[in-house]
């Protein structure tokens, strides 16, 4: 990817109304929108999809917690150059996305970003399109991209069901990620886990035969119950030849929230399945999860 994609260098500009001119990286944001007056105006939808998807089950607690001037800064500057709002009305060329042909990988929650940007400057030949609806978050690792010149790193904002079922093409990506999910520890909310069979129906048909789907918990039940549903599901494979739980590979980092989980004791598991081809699958349009 040229340079030419870059997002232009930060520009000094007046304080807005109600602004502190005196802005200074890592100091919160405390700005007083008026009414109807968007968060950031060229940056991040607060809600991209609206009311046009039907009513379901979510797998993610939206957080809205403070955001500080540098972040702010980032999703203002740089969202209309690598961002994307997760709308569900249109399907995403991710050649045009990334403004190259490399394969792509998509990353359902990627936290403060610091392991999207590791795994992105370390595999500058990958596509990383890291999907959150944590605006700390993406402010913090549009930040990190630019300051790393990271050409291959996009920022979705939004539901990564409605990206999968209702954006992307069929057999669009070489990867699928999904690092440290919101274990939903109470047995009411188990429903609410991303790793499902209904989710993994939809992600198979977007998935390419030999992409890889790897995925990492420190929550020892929620890993159990990763390993049973993709073992029985029938378009991936375990790609440990006697099955179970993966060594954490090279090419993912430790981040600081492993980190501080392996201090208190607690247990990784790593799990790499790949996907398969059938030669008699009929694929069946794929259904919300």
């Amino acid at each position: 990817m040229s340079d030419s994609h870059a997002p232009e260098a930060p520009r000094s500009r007046p304080a807005a109304a109600g602004e502190s001119a005196l802005h200074a990286p890592g100091v919160s944001v405390r700005h007083t929108r008026g009414k109807g007056e968007p968060r950031f105006p060229d940056g991040p939808s607060a809600d991209p999809a609206g009311s046009h998807f039907e009513r379901r089950i979510r797998s993610f607690q939206p957080r809205r917690s403070r955001v500080t001037a540098g972040q702010a800064d980032a999703l203002q500057r740089l969202w209309p150059t690598w961002g994307l709002d997760i709308d569900g009305q249109r399907t995403i060329d991710l050649g045009e996305l990334f403004g190259n042909d490399n394969p792509v990988v998509l990353e359902i929650g990627f936290g403060m970003g610091e392991a999207t940007a590791q795994m992105a400057a370390a595999e500058p030949e990958i596509n990383i399109l890291a999907v959150d609806v944590h605006t700390p978050g993406q402010g913090n690792l549009l930040n990190l991209a630019e300051q790393q010149k990271l050409s291959n790193v996009r920022v979705g904002n939004g539901d990564a069901i409605i990206l999968l079922r209702e954006m992307l093409t069929e057999d669009s990506l070489d990867g699928l990620r999904v690092y440290f999910p919101d274990p939903w520890p109470k047995k009411r909310h188990h429903k609410r886990r991303l790793i499902q069979p209904e989710f993994l129906d939809l992600a198979a048909t977007r998935l390419r035969p030999g992409a890889l789907v790897h995925c990492a918990t420190d929550w020892e039940p929620y890993a159990e119950q990763m390993l049973d549903v993709l073992t029985a599901h029938p378009d991936f494979e375990n790609t440990q030849a006697g099955g179970g739980f993966a060594a954490r590979p090279d090419f993912r980092p430790l981040t600081r929230f492993e980190g501080q989980g392996l201090d208190k004791g607690h247990v990784v598991n790593d799990l790499l399945f790949r996907r398969v081809q059938h030669a008699d699958r009929t694929d069946q349009s794929p259904t919300g999860a």
